[in-house]
């Protein structure tokens, strides 16, 4: 009879919080992920992560979303800080998001070896990468979050495919043959 009465008392609360789904799903997407603030106190990029559970739940329950941080690149040392940097999360959540910098800086970019559009490619499998001044392709994921702001402004577009075919290159460059295209009179 116990059990009854939990299964029963588990569906009439996922009956109850069901139409708020979308919503909590909504605001979980929105502070999920790597953001990029300026700290207060060193007026320097710092990469944060939101407890974007904690958002999703507060704002079910008080209409607000209530933002605290769940990680930090300035923490341990400054683990006890006042958080103010959340303020600029809560002026444009999507804004401060890494993935959402990523999406505009790629907009409309095509890759700088071979002129492919990079922007509309599919992101989970094929993610575009950069070219650093040094003209040494890497993927951004490598890019240590709080730096990369410095790390675009001085970087090129870069399309998967040619990414994979440098570092095939860079990694084994007694494989590769560099040949130049042949015009139509060289093949007489």
């Amino acid at each position: 009879m116990t059990t009854l009465l939990y299964v029963v008392g588990a569906l009439v609360a996922l009956l109850a919080i069901y139409p708020a789904i979308p919503i909590l799903a909504a605001t979980w997407r929105r502070y999920h992920g790597t953001s990029i603030i300026t700290c207060p106190e060193t007026c320097q990029p710092a990469a944060v992560e939101v407890n974007a559970v904690r958002a999703a739940l507060t704002l079910l329950v008080g209409g607000t979303p209530n933002l605290r941080l769940k990680d930090c690149t300035r923490w341990p040392e400054r683990r006890g800080c006042g958080q103010e940097c959340l303020s600029q999360i809560e002026a444009a959540p999507e804004d401060c998001l890494v993935r959402s910098m990523l999406g505009r800086w790629y907009a409309g970019k095509t890759c700088v070896l071979c002129g492919q559009s990079v922007g509309e490619r599919d992101w989970l499998q094929h993610r575009p990468a950069l070219m650093n001044p040094d003209r040494k392709t890497f993927e951004w994921r490598d890019v240590p979050p709080e730096t990369l702001p410095s790390v675009l402004a001085s970087s090129q577009p870069v399309c998967w495919n040619c990414h994979v075919a440098e570092c095939f290159r860079r990694e084994f460059p007694d494989l590769v043959t560099d040949r130049t295209p042949q015009t139509h009179e060289q093949h007489r």
